[in-house]
């Protein structure tokens, strides 16, 4: 311990990353090597040679780097990825390459882990990129073991939050000594200063996640990844023959271990990562353990249970494919300690093992956080249900739910309480919102229930899930954030003002899960998007009480028809609409909010009765404010436990789970199923 309280004190200086980059330099001719490093430019990169291969005609394991790129949401990741890729020369077609899913480009974050490979100075570097939100957390958990070291991305005006604190420790539970990369150095409210307080922190959280003192003497880079460089020492902008990504690409090959493998010993691979191909089938990816593979070989599939080791399948391998910057290329061979993906195998799936046939262990599974919130999926039976959709049917559903359970292993599919319903386990309504939102574009109909916390019982004491919360926001609003979240039984861990704004103040909360349903939505809106928040597991603790009234009564339609304006005019002083002229409506289906807590029942078809006698003057025109239409998101936030969501391909609707007005009121009293 004392070594590490001298290493912090080295990093508090302002020279400490001289000092720590002479701490690595045994004799002068390390130093000079080392300084030589720093003023190596990529056009002396670009020629390189390609990596080594070993007689066996497979990758040399000393020149594989296997590493992984985490991060906090936003602070940068994905755009360093870019720029590493177009650093070793890799045809980047559009910013955000590793992007490659359509709800990810459309929202701007990344859902799902993805590797690729680069050539850097005969050496291979294998790149994990992974999402930065919390509910994709287990994206990181799966992939983590797959790498021998990782680059840790923290905004250097921001510091580390939430996640940052989440995907770290992940990375030292499997021994890895992370890179620290300051990014947005660039930016005019970060000074030397600013980056020697948040190095400090970053410092404090290894210490706080019982690093070792290894892991604590980590190297540190300064990067602006919008600019596309990176430098050892602190600088706001490089000279133009160092703006370039040399310097990380070069601590990643001097700092991460080559990965200890056995060319000679029988073949074995952990699956990590899976997705489907028309043609190919299933597409099993992940690292090979030891040995040597060969398209052909004769292979199978393991797992562990209860009762030992079982084995799932028989076959061959009939394609071998590596990532090659943004294409896939096919490969003939492989060897360990090397990144690749397979054909050929239809059952094994995330967390099994694939091996040579005389092979009979399996590899150690991935253990993940277990999920924090649950929802029901089942048929969608409103009135008009089947209008949009084409996967109507409960075995359908069922059959798509347990196919992502498959490839994502942070869900997990149950059978629901209802017949043709499934209790879907996962990290948090983003999560799940994602799930949906791809089923409602492949064309699926459902209903799906509010999200429903977990709680576990221990030693006869409740337990619930709760979240780490990060607030950034404008003084006037430091008020309704404190009121909104501790109404949700969150408490105050510490508040203080942003490093280098004016007017910003951060507030660091926990609060249960349950609390946060929703509450993203609120926030948004009350602060006008200039506020940010950011949660994070923490732990399972103790029950901390119902939480108050968090949202009013609703507008339930009695009426079926079309919905006219002159209705609407009449339901505007009620409270807010969530529907415009011309929609359908059906009885039980909710039409708005109601301006008090209790429900209101209201005619929406509503027609203006007509009669022979003129009326003096012209008919006044109707002018109705615009309804409140929300997302899939704020729907899943939104609903109230007798509720549902209706889902289809063009609609999302609000309903009442009973839609008869007379079954309602004797369920009221009732616990919900």
């Amino acid at each position: 311990m004392a070594a590490a309280l001298l290493l912090r004190g080295l990093r508090s200086s302002a020279s400490r990353a001289h000092i720590h980059s002479l701490s690595h330099a045994s004799s002068p001719s390390a130093l000079g090597s080392s300084l030589l490093r720093r003023l190596y430019s990529s056009a002396a990169a670009s020629t390189a040679a390609s990596p080594a291969f070993t007689p066996a005609g497979v990758m040399d394991p000393s020149r594989i780097r296997n590493v992984a790129v985490i991060a906090h949401v936003d602070h940068g990741k994905t755009t360093l990825m870019d720029r590493l890729l177009r650093q070793c020369g890799a045809d980047i077609p559009h910013e955000r390459a590793m992007d490659s899913i359509s709800l990810e480009r459309e929202r701007g974050i990344t859902i799902a882990s993805k590797v690729t490979s680069v050539s850097w100075k005969e050496n291979e570097l294998n790149m994990v990129d992974t999402p930065g939100h919390a509910d994709f957390g287990g994206e990181v958990e799966r992939v983590v073991g797959m790498v021998e070291g990782a680059v840790l991305v923290v905004d250097a005006g921001e510091g580390p939050l939430a996640q940052t604190k989440f995907v770290l420790s992940k990375a030292l539970k499997y021994g890895l000594r992370p890179i620290l990369l300051l990014n947005k150095v660039d930016r005019p409210s970060v000074s030397e200063e600013t980056c020697n307080e948040v190095e400090s922190l970053v410092f404090d959280l290894f210490a706080n996640l019982g690093a070792t003192e290894e892991q604590l003497d980590f190297p540190v880079l300064y990067a602006s990844a919008k600019e596309g460089w990176a430098s050892l020492t602190f600088t706001k902008s490089p000279p133009d023959n160092a703006k370039n990504m040399s310097s990380l690409l070069d601590s990643i090959v001097q700092h991460v271990p080559s990965p200890k493998a056995d060319l000679e010993a029988p073949f074995q691979m952990l699956v990590s990562m899976m997705e489907r191909d028309f043609y190919l089938g299933r597409i099993l990816t992940g690292r090979v353990r030891s040995g040597v593979v060969r398209v052909g070989d004769k292979v199978h599939g393991l797992r562990s249970t209860d009762d030992g080791v079982q084995k799932i399948e028989d076959g061959k391998v009939v394609k071998l494919m590596k990532k090659k910057g943004t294409s896939m290329v096919t490969v003939e061979t492989a060897g360990a300690g090397d990144i690749i993906s397979m054909a050929g195998l239809a059952a094994p799936a995330i967390g099994h093992t694939v091996a040579n046939s005389e092979v009979l262990t399996a590899l150690p599974t991935i253990e993940l956080d277990p999920p924090t919130i649950s929802m029901t999926f089942g048929v969608n039976d409103s009135p008009l249900a089947g209008r949009d959709g084409t996967h109507l049917t409960g075995a359908k559903i069922g059959n798509r739910l347990m196919a992502e359970a498959e490839t994502n292993l942070a869900i997990n599919v149950l059978p629901g309480p209802l017949s043709e319903s499934y209790e879907v386990q996962g990290r948090g309504e983003l999560q799940l919102g994602i799930l949906i939102e791809n089923m409602r574009r492949e064309g699926f109909e459902l209903s799906v229930s509010p999200p429903k916390v977990m709680y576990k019982t221990e030693c006869g004491q409740r337990l619930e899930p709760i979240e780490e919360v990060t607030v950034e926001v404008d003084e006037e609003h430091v008020g309704f954030v404190l009121e909104t979240i501790t109404h949700r039984k969150g408490e105050v861990v510490d508040m203080g003002p942003v490093p280098g704004t004016t007017g910003r103040t951060r507030i660091f909360m926990t609060c249960p899960s349950r609390g946060l349903v929703g509450v993203k939505g609120i926030f948004s809106s009350f602060t006008r998007g200039t506020g940010f928040m950011h949660r994070a597991f923490q732990a399972y603790a103790k029950y901390r009480g119902p939480l108050g009234s968090v949202r009013k009564g609703v507008l339930i339609s009695v009426g079926k028809g079309l919905i006219t304006s002159h209705a609407l005019m009449s339901l505007e002083a009620r409270g807010i609409l969530f529907v415009s002229p011309g929609m359908e409506a059906y009885e039980g289906m909710i039409v708005g909010e109601h301006s008090r807590d209790s429900d209101l029942e209201v005619n929406p078809v509503r027609t203006k009765e007509l009669t022979n006698i003129r009326a003096p003057g012209k008919d006044e025109n109707v002018r109705l404010s615009p309804p409140r239409l929300m997302s899939l998101e704020e729907a899943i936030g939104y609903v109230a436990a007798d509720e549902l969501i209706e889902v289809t391909p063009k609609v999302i609707r609000l309903r009442k789970k009973y839609l008869d007005s007379t079954k309602r009121k004797m369920m009221k009293n009732k616990p919900m199923d």
